[in-house]
Formats: C-alpha cells, sequence, structure tokens
C-alpha cells in the first residue's frame, strides 16, 4: 500500500508488525505521589504510570502497542524511533563492589534487573 507522507512524496506503508517491533526509547521517572511514570517522546500523548517499575514497563508496552494500532488503524503516521548514531546504549562500567553489592540489593527488592534500576536512577539525574 502506498501512501504519501507530509512532503507529498509517496511512500511504501509497513505492515502494522513491522512498527509493533519497532524498539522506541521510553523514560522513566518517579512520579511524586508515588509509583512511576513512563513516555515515549517519539510518540506523542504515548505515556503511563504503574505503582512499581514492572507495572510500569508492562503498562508502557501496552501503551506503545495501543498507541501504534490506533495511528495504523486510523492512516496517520507513525514515526520512527529516534536514534543517534553515535552513541549506541551501551556503557561499560567499573564501581567499588560495595556499591554493586546496594545497587543489585535495590533492584532485587524493586523486582527488575540491574539494568533496568541504574537506568531509571540515572534518568532521574538528566
Amino acid at each position: 500500500m502506498k501512501t504519501l507522507n507530509q512532503n507529498n512524496k509517496q511512500i511504501e506503508k509497513q505492515p502494522l508488525e513491522y512498527y509493533l517491533n519497532l524498539q522506541y526509547p521510553v523514560t522513566l521517572y518517579p512520579d511524586p505521589e508515588g509509583g512511576y511514570v513512563a513516555q515515549i517522546k517519539d510518540l506523542p500523548g504515548c505515556l503511563t504510570q504503574g505503582e512499581t517499575l514492572d507495572e510500569t514497563i508492562a503498562n508502557i508496552n501496552e501503551a506503545r502497542e495501543l498507541w501504534i494500532e490506533t495511528a495504523y488503524e486510523s492512516g496517520d503516521d507513525i514515526p520512527l524511533p529516534s536514534s543517534e548514531e553515535s552513541y549506541n546504549g551501551k556503557l561499560l562500567l567499573r564501581m567499588p563492589k560495595s556499591l554493586h553489592r546496594r545497587l543489585a540489593e535495590e533492584a532485587e527488592r524493586e523486582n527488575v534487573s540491574l539494568n533496568q534500576y541504574i537506568v531509571f536512577l540515572l534518568s532521574k539525574v538528566s
């Protein structure tokens, strides 16, 4: 199926499954009233909240799917995920064993991976 983009250029519309499989950056931050908020800035209005990090991540994944399905069925443009080619999202970090242990214990209490917990903490300071 061919559609017109914003510049009136004809483009090939991908199947719904293509858009559902795209990896969008998610911003997580604590809600002042408790729990967490998650947002996908590339998909305007796509945000949610949850009591725990796991619940919030599950909710944002569901919100992303619903946002994409609704836009697709309405014939609206679905933005591609933003990317910074000079950044790959990986970082090798050395830290004291005591800090590593504390972070791992906190992640376990939150029932999330250490990686998710560190990303959450870093997102709070930016």
